[in-house]
């Protein structure tokens, strides 16, 4: 009988989160409806989705392959869904098939190796973010990370391009990817996942420069930056999009680990 009032409680906290976006969102100068929440739903039953989907939210986030396409059929098809993160290679037809709904990969970060063919998926290209290593943290190496039928970003980071690099990725993506849609820029910020005003700082220069190389209005360029710790400073300094999770959910629930 525990459930109906949890889930309460995540309505309630989403009521709360976007009374804050808004306010937020006027103290920047701008109109609620320019800042996208995203609502991220890691480790959450469908059932706790539905509730906050109920209560009149459309976009969500995922950050594991498994759980997207597990939860993605059984929700509304009307939901925007986004993944966070890197997918593997050899995810990526699965969750395209699973999820029609995909709207947005939350982000690529290396422009090394990229080939690409549509191989019949029929839909239109994917939208997707770069994301800066915005922190100046050391990153660890990684593997690949998006395919589309043969097309295969390899990343090295887990933290993101250095910004040094960002308007090459961007072009890249916007120019030799058509079966991708460069949409703007994300960070995560530190590697432990909290923001510093620098690191936001450094993500709206970073936007500069790639809408000047690309011939693109900054207003066209999304900045993908601020979580449940920061998103309303974020905001203030100009996010388009912030990704809340624990703050509208509530704690992640992970399996816990046999020690035997």
């Amino acid at each position: 009988m525990a459930a109906p009032a949890v889930e309460g409680l995540a309505v309630t906290a989403l009521r709360s989160v976007m009374l804050r976006v808004r306010q937020a969102a006027e103290r920047s100068g701008r109109q609620s409806d320019q800042v996208r929440v995203v609502a991220v739903s890691k480790t959450k039953p469908v059932s706790l989705i539905r509730q906050v989907y109920d209560a009149g939210h459309r976009c969500f986030g995922e950050n594991y392959v498994q759980e997207i396409t597990e939860k993605a059929p059984q929700l509304p098809e009307d939901i925007e869904w986004h993944f966070i993160g890197h997918l593997q290679s050899n995810k990526v037809k699965t969750i395209l098939a699973a999820v029609p709904n995909l709207a947005m990969v939350e982000g690529v970060d290396n422009e090394k190796d990229v080939m690409f063919d549509l191989c019949g998926m029929g839909r239109k290209p994917l939208k997707v973010l770069v994301q800066v290593n915005t922190s100046g943290e050391a990153c660890e190496p990684n593997i690949v990370v998006i395919t589309w039928g043969e097309l295969c970003l390899k990343h090295h980071t887990k933290s993101g391009v250095e910004p040094s690099g960002c308007v090459e990725l961007a072009k890249h993506v916007k120019l030799g990817c058509p079966n991708l849609e460069f949409s703007g820029l994300m960070t995560i910020g530190m590697p432990d996942y909290s923001s510093t005003p620098e690191n936001f700082r450094r993500l709206l220069d970073c936007r500069i420069e790639v809408c000047k190389a690309l011939g693109m209005a900054e207003e066209q360029c999304e900045l993908s930056m601020g979580m449940s710790g920061d998103f309303e400073q974020a905001i203030e300094m100009g996010s388009t999009n912030v990704r809340i999770g624990s703050t509208i959910f509530g704690p992640r629930e992970y399996p816990k680990k046999n020690k035997n």
